[in-house]
Order: structure tokens, then sequence, then C-alpha cells
């Protein structure tokens, strides 16, 4: 079943939703402008109780989707479960997440303070969602799944919302994992401002969703390998092809390298720790700064759950 989102509900969502993830700042006029060579709307995701743009559609998938009581099952590399476990804590649904054994502690110890139970299963995320799957049909159970789920990408649409009341900009790079973001961003920005240049940004490690949307349909790759573990994705979902490739004009892939240089510019000249996914955007201006030069371009600092080891290497210089 294909994807389908509602403008009219996002621009109801913010009456869902915990007001503490919204109407986060964006910051402009700053010093990371000079090095970039445009001008930078930076949508800072990371001032909220689970540090990502996460809670805002686990709010509202948890506020219009639940029965009373119902207990939860997903899979995440870690920002995703700490949305769904608080959102659902604070309703009284258990919630029960499933990792990739190699999860981020950091985030892993985040989501049980939240209250998930945590299950650390498979070599990767994707394999963890299949075992999420597997264990939410076993038990009954209900299978949230982010990227999948309409009303989890319509709470992500208000930042959309939110860029477009507060700031002018010329282009918006999204961060483009299970395809949330892009949805419900690319459905208020595709209505409500059609000229605007939405670009999707992956990880070049992890390819599998710009070759999804190149070819029409999900392509899964055999592995990923990158530090941005919230864009890591390996199987992308099939219904949400079609809706993303109408959410974005491009999608561009960044090395290794270049998030490190944005992780790095945004702590220096913004003072914000980011996680490699939330410096995704700046990533794709390094990696091609002729692109966006002299241009007010928007994009989301969202994900500030580093890894010890991450946040040991970007406050090293």
């Amino acid at each position: 079943m294909n994807l389908k989102i509602s403008l009219a509900r996002i621009t109801a969502a913010p009456s869902q939703i915990d007001p503490v993830f919204l109407n986060s700042p964006a910051l402009v006029n700053t010093g990371i402008d000079g090095p970039l060579g445009c001008q930078l709307v930076a949508k800072v995701e990371t001032q909220n109780p689970v540090g990502s743009f996460k809670g805002r559609g686990t709010e509202l998938f948890a506020a219009t989707a639940l029965s009373p009581g119902q207990t939860v099952v997903c899979a995440s590399a870690g920002n995703f479960g700490q949305g769904l476990a608080r959102a659902a804590g604070r309703r009284g649904h258990a919630c029960v997440v499933f990792a990739a054994e190699n999860a981020n502690p950091v985030k892993v110890e985040a989501m049980r303070r939240f209250g998930a139970d945590v299950k650390l299963v498979g070599s990767d995320f994707d394999a963890a969602k299949k075992a999420a799957h597997a264990y939410a049909s076993t038990h009954g159970l209900r299978f949230v799944e982010d990227g999948a789920e309409a009303a989890i990408a319509e709470g992500a649409g208000t930042i959309g919302l939110e860029l477009l009341a507060a700031e002018r900009f010329d282009a918006i790079l999204v961060q483009l994992g299970d395809g949330a973001l892009l949805a419900g961003i690319g459905t208020v920005l595709r209505e409500l401002a059609p000229r605007l240049e939405i670009i999707a940004v992956v990880a070049a490690n992890a390819p599998a969703m710009k070759l999804s949307l190149e070819a029409g349909h999900a392509v899964e790759t055999e592995k990923v390998d990158t530090i941005a573990d919230g864009i890591a994705v390996r199987v992308p979902i099939p219904g949400a092809i079609s809706l993303l490739r109408q959410c974005c004009d491009g999608i561009v892939a960044v090395e290794e390298t270049a998030m490190m240089h944005a992780m790095r510019l945004a702590h220096r000249d913004l003072g914000i720790l980011l996680e490699p996914s939330g410096a995704a955007g700046i990533a794709a201006i390094i990696a091609d700064p002729e692109r966006f030069r002299g241009r007010r371009i928007a994009t989301l600092l969202s994900g500030g759950n580093l890894s010890n080891e991450l946040r040991a290497q970007v406050l090293s210089l």
C-alpha cells in the first residue's frame, strides 16, 4: 500500500504534539555562512527531550493511531525509538524497541531511560527491523514502522510549516532515511511553496534510498557502512517510494569525510554537537559548494545523540 500524506492533517497536527517539540529555532546570519559560501537557514531540532525531530511524528502517532493500552513494537537506530518510547509511555502504552547489536550505546541507554524494552538483535538496522516485525506478529502486537505510518510523516511535516512561516529560503536539503521527514516536509512545500527546490540527502555508503528513488521502486543493498546511523537504510519501504519521488527535485549522496567536516563546522561556528545524519545537509553544501553559492539554503540540524567515540572526534579539533 502506498503512503499517503494529508496537508490538512499536518496543519492540525500541532494540537496533538507536546509543545516541547514545536517551534524549534531557525538560526540565520551565522558565522558558518562564510565557510559554506551561502546563507544557511538552520532549523535546530536537537533542543528537545529526545534530541531530534522524531518526537513530532511519534507524538502525533501515539495520540491518534493507538487503542488504549496497546503495546507497540518498532525497530530503531535510536532516535525514533526514543521518540516512540516517550510518546507511548506518556499515554500508557508499553514500547518494545529492536536495535542492532552494534547500536550506539548512548541511544540504547536513552531509549531505556524513556521506558522502552530494548532488544539488541542482528548486525544492522534492517536485520533488527525484520526481528521486530516477527516479534510483533508472533505476540499479536502493533508493529510501528518509521517511514510507513502517515501520522509519523505528518508530525514531521510540521517542520515545513514552521520554516515557511518564519524564514525565506531558495532550497532545502532534507536528510533521507526511511523517508518520514522528506514525505512530511515535501508534502508541505510542494503544496504551499511549489517553486522551492527540495534536495534529499543520503550517505554515499548507504545508497539504497537514492537508488530506489532513481529507479522508481525499492532497491535493496547488501550492506551499509556509514557513521550516519540515522540514515543507514539498506532495505527501503516499497510503499513510500512513489510519494518520496514526488517530494524532491533531486538526491545527493555525501561521503563520510564531508559529514565529519560538517559536524566540526556546526560545533565550531554554531556551537551545536550533531550526529553525522544531523549534519548531512551541511555536508551536501560542503561537497558541492558551487551549486549553492550565494543562495539561501535551509536544512535541519537534527540528532544530538552522538556516540562517545564520535563526540571525542568532533571535539578533538
